[in-house]
């Protein structure tokens, strides 16, 4: 069983309520939702429920807003920021494949 100190290192693990999150994005917990509904994250739920959220999706809501916040509709940001994150992973793998 993992341990609380590799919780808190793990980015994925789900440690921030819906309203934390909200609270450190500056953003209503009505955005996360959206962002929800157009699958760029999709949230844990507690036994009870309620939404979770990770650091790496904290991270996907903040890029998020960032571009809705410069006129972006949702729609594109989160099509924008699916792309990115496909590409950076691409780079990743290029950079193995080429090291090995």
């Amino acid at each position: 069983m993992a341990q609380p100190d590799d919780m808190l290192d793990d980015e994925d693990y789900p440690a921030y309520t819906m309203g934390r999150a909200a609270e450190i994005l500056g953003c209503s917990q009505d955005f996360l939702r959206r962002l929800g509904d157009a699958k760029l994250i999709d949230p844990q739920r507690s036994s009870g429920g309620h939404r979770r959220y990770s650091r790496y999706q904290l991270r996907l809501a903040a890029r998020a807003r960032e571009l809705c916040d410069q006129g972006t509709d949702m729609a594109s940001a989160c099509r924008i920021i699916i792309l990115e994150d496909q590409l950076e992973e691409a780079l990743r793998r290029n950079e193995r494949h080429e090291q090995g």
